[in-house]
């Protein structure tokens, strides 16, 4: 590996690992929403806590979604290039 991608994967290694290990309360409201979500956990309901969720949810899909094209793509180059590197020893071994 060249010194330019050891930095990039010890700095990636960095802050995933700081980010696991933080311990922060993920809050993803407007703050309309949040002030009348605020005003119903005060009068004794739930519903913030579950817009919250509902909120985070639809924030991960497209990265989900993202992530699962670009596995399905790498796992079918991968196959590809077996399928090539195999013909090509076939086509060697035909020569010889």
């Amino acid at each position: 590996m060249t010194t330019k991608m050891l930095k990039i994967l010890r700095g990636s290694i960095l802050v995933i690992a700081s980010m696991c290990t933080t311990n922060i309360a993920l809050e993803a409201q407007c703050p309309m929403c949040r002030m009348s979500l605020e005003s119903n956990l005060k009068n004794g309901g739930t519903a913030g806590k579950g817009i919250n969720a509902g909120i985070l949810f639809l924030l991960m899909t497209p990265y989900l979604l993202v992530g699962g094209i670009a596995f399905v793509w790498y796992r079918n180059k991968r196959n590809q290039d077996n399928v090539e590197l195999l013909e090509g020893l076939e086509d060697s071994a035909h020569l010889n």
